[in-house]
């Protein structure tokens, strides 16, 4: 080898290692997860005022659960017409805000004919909601497993209406999430309906303290077990006092709710890190304005952004 391509040879080696070095410190650097947060957290707040604060704290995507305490989304003046519509994904797409995921109320364990079609053909309007705001997910409910209605039968029930709404979303972009909620909070009856339901189209929310502050399964425990199916997430603090809950700022309660995260972003996890302060069904916890300020601000420094 004469000297001169020696010389560049080995400068040339010298420069790909440190490429080397320094593309593999980067690659170990935390990365910043996906931000949202549910506006069940600020119910008197306008969709303008959602969408600005989204943008000034630093989030990524918002869930919609109801704006100005209406919770049927079709309903809402931004969602009620296809001209609304253009005007509002024309506002989400100048603040570089996403929709995360529309929170439906339907419930998929009712046996009552009039009542399960209802909840139903609610769910199918947010599928077609979802698809026109190009949101890639609804959330429905388990939810309970009433007492005068045989338990095997009730969980039949709910794996029935989530392949309908499966086969409902197919084409549309949309996947239908059951959320872990309400008695459906064992990992052993969610693993059975979504192993069952077996959808392209049907995944899972996981809540993390839904399920913890019920079963007090560990979130690895949750999370090896329900891996498969968990397409979003719900993050939220809380304490207990006096056997009640009582929902905190993050990290000021004492659930095990970034061992969860942790878990979640080790493994590789995509999808949003969704705040839901639940402000209008508990309106004695702290304002919109400081919880959700406060989980951003959490967050960044706990992924030492």
């Amino acid at each position: 080898m004469k000297l001169s391509n020696r010389k560049e040879f080995l400068q040339t080696s010298a420069v790909l290692l440190a490429m080397g070095i320094t593309g593999s410190s980067f690659n170990s650097k935390k990365k910043m997860p996906l931000l949202s947060f549910s506006t069940l957290g600020c119910p008197d707040w306008t969709f303008q005022q959602i969408v600005d604060f989204a943008a000034a704290n630093n989030f990524n995507g918002l869930e919609i659960r109801g704006i100005l305490r209406e919770l049927d989304l079709t309903k809402c003046k931004e969602f009620n017409s296809a001209e609304s519509i253009l005007v509002t994904n024309k506002l989400m797409k100048e603040k570089g805000v996403k929709f995360v995921d529309l929170g439906s109320s339907a419930a998929m364990h009712h046996s009552d004919g009039a009542e399960r079609q209802k909840n139903l053909a609610d769910a199918k309007q947010f599928i077609d909601l979802a698809q026109q705001l190009q949101c890639p997910y609804i959330r429905v409910f388990p939810n309970n497993l009433p007492k005068e209605q045989d338990r095997n039968a009730t969980i039949g029930l709910i794996i029935s209406g989530l392949v309908e709404l499966g086969d409902y979303a197919k084409g549309k972009n949309v996947t239908v999430l059951l959320e872990s909620h309400g008695e459906l909070v064992h990992t052993e009856d969610l693993l059975k309906i979504m192993q069952t339901v077996n959808h392209k189209s049907v995944g899972m929310v996981w809540d993390i303290v839904n399920m913890w502050s019920v079963t007090k399964e560990s979130p690895a425990a949750v999370y090896t077990t329900l891996k498969k199916y968990i397409r979003h997430t719900h993050i939220k603090d809380l304490k207990f006092i006096g056997g009640k809950e009582q929902y905190t700022l993050l990290g000021t309660g004492e659930t095990p709710i970034f061992e969860a995260i942790d878990i979640l972003n080790n493994n590789g996890y995509k999808g949003y890190y969704s705040f839901e302060w639940e402000k209008l069904w508990h309106p004695e916890i702290d304002a919109p304005e400081v919880a959700i300020a406060y989980y951003s601000k959490v967050m960044k420094e706990h992924f030492k952004m």
